[in-house]
Order: C-alpha cells, then sequence, then structure tokens
C-alpha cells in the first residue's frame, strides 16, 4: 500500500452489480486523474452472481490501488459505504453505484473544482442512461452555490464528491436504520454543516444507469420507508436551521419529493385501510413543519393536497386526486385589484377548509404546455387594462359613453 494520500477514494458499493460493475470500473480506470492519485474500496455486499470474484480479479490486474471487501447482505447500501469510508485514505471520498459510471474527465474536474474553491462538497453534471434524472441544477458551473436559492437541495444523492475531513471531523455516517432516502439524509447534512458547495455544470461526470431488470434500489420497499426517510431528513433540517423562511425553503425538498409521491393519483387505487394509514403517518409531520411561508412556495395542486392532509380532509383529497388522474386542466381566475391569479381545483371558492389562498399561483407553473408566472406589477397593470376595456364593451353594448381617458387607467 502507497504511503501517499491519495486525491480521491473511489467507494463502490456493489450487490448482485453484474454486468454493470464492468463499465462502472472501466471508467475509473479511463479517468483522467492518474491512477496514482485515486484508490478504490469496492465492497461486496454479499453477491451471488460473480460480482465478489469479478473485483478480486480486477484488483489483481489494475493500475489504482483497490482494496476489496466481501461480506454478508446487510440489506441495503448503507452499510457498504460506511465500511467503505472507514478505510478511504483521500483527501475526497467520492461514492460511485456499481451500476453507474464516470465521464472520463469527472474526478480531475471536479477534485479541481474542490481545491480552487475550498469547498467540502462538489456536484458533477448528472445524466441518465435508460432512465431520468435532475436537470435543473446543472444550468451553470459555480464556485459556491447557494443552498437557499439554487436547486442543488433537490439533488441530495450520494454520488458527489465529499471532503473526507468534514465526513471524518463531524463523524458522519450513513444511517442503516433508513432503508431509503439514506443518501438524502448523508448529503443534506453534507451541505448544511460544511463549507460550501460547487457545481461543475459543463462537462458530464456521471451517468445514472437504469437497470433492464428493473433491481435499482430506489424503486423498491414498502411507503412506509418513504415516511421514515421524510421524517429523518425534516428533523436534520429542522435542527440545524431556525424556523423563517431558510427553512421553508429547504422543507419544500422532503414535502415535495418525498411525501408527496405518496398521495398522487395512485392513492385512488389502494385500499381505504392505507389511504388511511398514510394520512395518519404525514398528519404530525406537517403540524410540526407546516406554514404559511412554506406553502406560498408550493404549486396550487401541491398545496391543496398538503392542506387536506394537514387538516385530515381524505374526501377533499380524492376529490382534487380524480381531478388530476381525469388530466383536466384548471381554469384561470383573476381576482381583486392587483389582478392575483387562482387556478380553479375541486371546491374552489366554497368556504370550506381549503381557502381561497390555497388556490393562488405564488410560483411558476405549468399547465399542460403553458406557462403560469406569477402576477407582477406590470401584470396587475395588464389586468387593470383589460378591465377597462372590458367596461367599454359593456357600456357600448347598453348605449352608453366612456371618456377615453378611462381607457388609459
Amino acid at each position: 500500500m502507497s504511503n501517499s494520500t491519495p486525491d480521491v477514494t473511489v467507494v463502490i458499493g456493489a450487490y448482485e452489480a453484474m454486468p454493470y460493475l464492468i463499465r462502472c470500473l472501466e471508467s475509473v480506470e479511463a479517468q483522467t486523474l492518474p491512477a496514482g492519485r485515486m484508490e478504490i474500496v469496492a465492497v461486496d455486499d454479499g453477491s451471488t452472481d460473480g460480482t465478489g470474484a469479478y473485483l478480486e480479479e480486477f484488483a489483481a490486474r489494475t493500475a489504482i490501488e483497490t482494496r476489496v471487501v466481501r461480506q454478508a447482505n446487510s440489506g441495503g447500501p448503507s452499510g457498504p459505504r460506511n465500511v467503505g469510508l472507514g478505510l478511504a485514505r483521500g483527501r475526497y471520498v467520492f461514492f460511485l453505484d456499481a451500476d453507474d459510471y464516470f465521464g472520463e474527465e469527472a474526478l480531475e474536474r471536479m477534485v479541481a473544482m474542490g481545491d480552487r474553491a475550498g469547498t467540502d462538497v462538489v456536484l458533477g453534471k448528472v445524466v441518465g442512461v435508460n432512465r431520468g434524472a435532475a436537470k435543473s441544477m446543472w444550468k451553470e458551473t459555480v464556485e459556491r452555490a447557494d443552498l437557499y436559492s439554487s436547486n442543488i437541495k433537490f439533488t441530495l444523492s450520494a454520488q458527489k464528491l465529499f471532503r473526507r475531513d468534514l465526513l471524518v471531523r463531524l463523524g458522519m455516517r450513513f444511517d442503516e436504520e433508513l432503508r431509503t432516502g439514506e443518501d438524502a439524509l448523508f448529503t443534506m447534512e453534507a451541505y448544511l454543516r460544511g463549507n460550501g458547495v460547487s457545481v461543475v455544470a459543463d462537462y458530464t461526470c456521471y451517468y445514472l444507469v437504469g437497470r433492464d431488470d428493473g433491481k435499482h434500489v430506489t424503486k423498491s420497499g414498502s411507503y412506509l420507508l418513504r415516511f421514515d426517510s421524510a421524517r429523518a431528513l425534516m428533523k436534520l433540517i429542522a435542527t440545524h436551521v431556525p424556523p423563517g423562511p431558510k427553512r421553508d425553503t429547504l422543507m419544500v425538498r422532503p414535502l415535495v419529493i418525498t411525501l408527496l409521491p405518496q398521495f398522487g393519483p395512485g392513492l385512488l387505487r389502494q385500499s381505504d385501510e392505507v389511504r388511511q394509514r398514510k394520512m395518519e403517518l404525514a398528519a404530525p409531520l406537517l403540524e410540526a413543519y407546516w406554514t404559511p411561508g412554506l406553502a406560498r412556495r408550493l404549486k396550487v395542486q401541491e398545496r391543496l393536497r398538503l392542506l387536506c392532509i394537514a387538516e385530515g380532509r381524505l374526501d377533499l383529497l380524492l376529490d382534487i386526486l380524480r381531478f388530476m388522474h381525469e388530466k383536466k386542466k384548471p381554469r384561470q381566475v383573476r381576482k381583486g385589484l392587483r389582478g392575483r391569479l387562482y387556478l380553479v381545483y375541486p371546491h374552489f371558492g366554497e368556504g370550506t377548509v381549503l381557502p381561497l389562498s390555497a388556490y393562488e399561483v405564488t410560483v411558476t407553473e405549468w399547465i399542460g404546455r403553458k406557462r403560469v408566472e406569477v402576477p407582477g406589477r406590470q401584470s396587475t397593470a395588464a389586468f387593470l387594462r383589460r378591465l377597462v376595456r372590458k367596461a367599454r364593451r359593456t357600456a357600448r353594448a347598453a348605449g352608453l359613453h366612456m371618456p377615453r381617458s378611462a381607457h388609459r387607467a
């Protein structure tokens, strides 16, 4: 074993990873970062498909210093990652899934960014292969991204470059009690407690592969695991960010990405028992963290669903879900002198537990292919002009006359 400290330790947790593991390891060998500046710690988590044997064969022939650990199956990705992290010697650690692979310049570019910016986490652009991947955070390369105003909070997977000193100093480990969302908890803690986050967006660093056999870990597990994940992430955010706009901004992520999918149109096909259980699990989370500021950071249909859950109104929630399932497009209605814009979903204007404010457009939305913007000052003026034009048409129809000055209001 070399005495010099490598720039990067690539930690690969592998379970039943063949044949995807072949390309994964080839992509590490193909890095433009020299072999002597990196190491691999690969953990075979009880595979039965030859994964362990292939890792040992690779370690015997590669120029990259490679350590292979073979262990009984741990039941999830956290155990192998923690083992790899415990053995890592690099200045940085990258958690590479055995299904996925690097772009050739990935590590060289990310290490250079981390060194130049002095940040503790570096995000490299991710694209999906045979699956979708988040896109909104890859618009530009930035040395220091703001967690609250940027979209980096919506990419919390573990496939990032972490400064190992941060992980050691904070004693960070993946939560092995969580069976899903453990990477979101780990990454968010690094965002919150580390010295900044960088984004490499001008080069594809990571290829996220959808397995043909459908065995990708994020596709498995019961709905109870999703609530465990949401609960843990919301608690972490609340621990490190005091109540106020910043906390509200971060809470959007667990609510919209982790919790709300459990209350999508698929709920219509589920049993009353499951529906009620989901409502019971979500209620205390909303009681603890729901605020008016958080509500205004959501799209109308998101806000309405969460408000139904918070108020315990499964009946109203199901009406909204039927509307969504039938792919109906809500009408747009303007009200008031300020021209506030509302989307007409079920129970609009009925004065139930869903107040008029719950239907107001407060963030940019898409209705079908049409972009719906939040009305601004210019939109309000345009709204007033439309009111005047409408009044003039009505007056003309009635044989009355309005002065031209009114048209310039």
